[in-house]
């Protein structure tokens, strides 16, 4: 197996990525699809209840008990019913203590067009990875995939290259109805959001990794300080300095897990140029330095 992960005498350098399992594939094609059970593993021998990533995309639709499951660092409770949407890179664990029950579907990069990954936002990584459609939208769902089930076994009536097509439509068809539901609930939570917090938590995307200043974004957005707490605090439920706080330690908590970079460069990666400060930093928000947190990935 593939390992994009590297040792030295310091230990891991970053934690492990699966390539996509190729040799599991029927007919050797870049998708895969089945139901999940005891022992799955995207290979053989290797346990995924361990913080990992993947590089290829995963959709997984909960059909048992509800699951706990980790994606960029927040646990998620999936119930029947409900998808995850997992995407290349994304640092995830699976619950080593719930039985998941359900359909997953794996797609390699490159499988598609790039029209089709386009139209369907595969690498929309601002979406988030939890998505409940309703009775209805569910089972639009389950029968589109229920098709492309059928589609991806039948390898007798079909050459291989028409097979391939069909399982690429039959995919985009999939893909379609996902996105649409995935774009649908991010513009449903957007409608509910008042525009000063929208436009808050677009300039903190862009700046936090070197504007932690509440005041900063207050004046550079045209509003008084008292006006962007109340629009966050509707928004959230805390602070503009929560909110941006909480948002520097996922990009910490990603550099930490994603790469080998050394704590002093994380820092200042996220707008610490002193490594003692971004470490007390890290630690009033998580409970634990840097350091530590990176050994517990490995």
């Amino acid at each position: 197996m593939a390992d994009i992960s590297t040792q030295d005498g310091d230990g891991w350098a970053g934690i492990r990525t699966f390539p996509f399992p190729v040799e599991r594939s029927v007919c050797g094609v870049g998708m895969q699809i089945g139901p999940m059970g005891l022992g799955s593993t995207w290979h053989a021998g290797d346990p995924i209840e361990r913080v990992h990533r993947i590089d290829f995309h995963a959709v997984l639709l909960i059909r048992g008990d509800p699951v706990r499951h980790m994606v960029d660092f927040t646990e998620y409770e999936v119930c029947a019913g409900e998808l995850l949407w997992i995407r290349p890179g994304q640092v995830h664990r699976f619950s080593a203590t719930a039985a998941y029950r359900g359909t997953a579907l794996i797609m390699q990069p490159g499988f598609l067009p790039r029209a089709t990954v386009e139209a369907t936002g595969l690498y929309r990584y601002d979406l988030p990875p939890l998505l409940r459609p309703d009775p209805a939208q569910l089972d639009a769902l389950e029968h589109s995939l229920a098709q492309l089930e059928r589609e991806y076994v039948d390898t007798g009536t079909l050459p291989l290259s028409l097979h391939t097509s069909v399982l690429r439509h039959s995919l985009t068809a999939f893909l379609i109805r996902l996105a649409h539901l995935a774009t649908s609930s991010a513009d449903a939570a957007r409608e509910q959001t008042d525009t000063t917090f929208t436009r808050f938590r677009e300039a903190v995307e862009k700046g936090f990794a070197t504007n932690h200043s509440v005041s900063a974004y207050a004046d550079a957005l045209g509003y008084s300080r008292r006006t962007l707490v109340r629009a966050v605090r509707a928004a959230t439920g805390e602070t503009p300095k929560g909110f941006i706080d909480k948002r520097v330690v996922l990009e910490a908590k990603r550099l930490l897990a994603h790469t080998d970079m050394p704590i002093g460069r994380i820092g200042v990666a996220v707008g610490f140029p002193d490594a003692a400060n971004f470490t007390k930093f890290f630690h009033q928000h998580t409970g634990t330095t840097p350091v530590a947190f990176r050994a517990e990935l490995r």
